[in-house]
């Protein structure tokens, strides 16, 4: 367990994305990105959104809204990785990788 609990609730987010992809259940947001009529493109476009957004937060120097932002691109970013049957540990081996 990390000390300030940030991989377990990465964990934990991605396995409720998972279900939500597997279970579909109506009224769910995430439900949505999975069954949209623009099928990925729509994740991709809202990964787009929160990035924009992002980068206006830090620009006006509003860390309140920054954190906002970091936390939806980290929830979009997990939706197109499951998309992609990819999982939390395939981009935590990636960024191992970086830091050798």
């Amino acid at each position: 367990m990390s000390e300030d609990g940030t991989a377990e609730i990465l964990d934990e987010v991605f396995a409720v994305i998972e279900q939500r992809k597997t279970e579909l259940p109506e009224g769910s947001y995430t439900a949505s990105l999975f069954t949209h009529e623009k099928g990925e493109n729509r994740a991709l476009e809202k990964l787009g959104e929160e990035t924009t957004e992002l980068i206006l937060a830090a620009k006006d120097g509003d860390d309140e809204e920054l954190a906002h932002e970091a936390a939806d691109i980290v929830y979009h970013l997990l939706v197109v990785l499951a998309m992609h049957d990819m999982t939390v540990e395939d981009l935590r081996a990636e960024l191992r990788t970086r830091r050798e």
